[in-house]
């Protein structure tokens, strides 16, 4: 059984292109599947000094308070490590990612268990995997300089060791809805999923 983490940064629910997409790539991975949905805009603890003390303390050494701090981080990074293949919904806000990706992201980044740093730079811990980016906007034209969102995402996933990832543009949703969303829709389609 193919297991799928599917991660929804989207602030809307209902109307929600991201959403959507990700909805359908998944439905082409096939039936035989597990699908573990994290729903970000449900609410991401944000970093703080205490959760980052929690991290910086050896595991055997944490106190029930600085665990209790890590549980979700924690649930996040086990969900990313044990999925076969994930697939993510990210939206434009701003030029940038939505803040519930950004703060998922700064939890998932745990020296010693995500990524270390090594004699000749970082090296990422969470084993390559197929990881699909569903990148939709109203205007920002996705790979252009505007798009602050798509290429922090990648970044990110490299630094971690996930290497193959897939971006799908769905943008300028706003400025031709129907044509655009047709051809996002295609995109999708079109895309060659890689069953692990």
């Amino acid at each position: 059984m193919l297991k799928i983490l599917h991660i929804d940064s989207s602030a809307r629910h209902d109307g929600s292109v991201s959403r959507e997409l990700g909805t359908r790539l998944i439905e082409r991975l096939g039936s035989d599947t597990d699908v573990k949905v994290r729903d970000l805009a449900a609410g991401v603890p944000l970093l703080s000094e205490s959760t980052l003390d929690a991290m910086w303390t050896p595991e055997a050494e944490r106190t029930p308070d600085q665990q209790a701090q890590l549980s979700v981080a924690d649930a996040f990074i086990a969900e990313l490590m044990d999925a076969d293949v994930v697939v993510i919904g990210l939206p434009i806000y701003n030029f940038g990612p939505p803040a519930a990706m950004k703060a998922w992201a700064d939890l998932v980044a745990r020296a010693g268990t995500t990524f270390q740093y090594t004699s000749t730079g970082p090296e990422g811990l969470v084993g390559n995997k197929p990881v699909y980016v569903i990148v939709t906007s109203g205007g920002v034209p996705i790979g252009s300089p505007m798009d602050l969102s798509s290429t922090w995402l990648t970044t990110f996933l490299g630094f971690l060791g996930l290497y193959d990832v897939t971006v799908i543009a769905a943008d300028q949703l706003n400025v031709d809805p129907e044509v655009a969303l047709a051809a996002a829709r295609e995109r999708v389609d079109h895309t060659l999923v890689v069953a692990t």
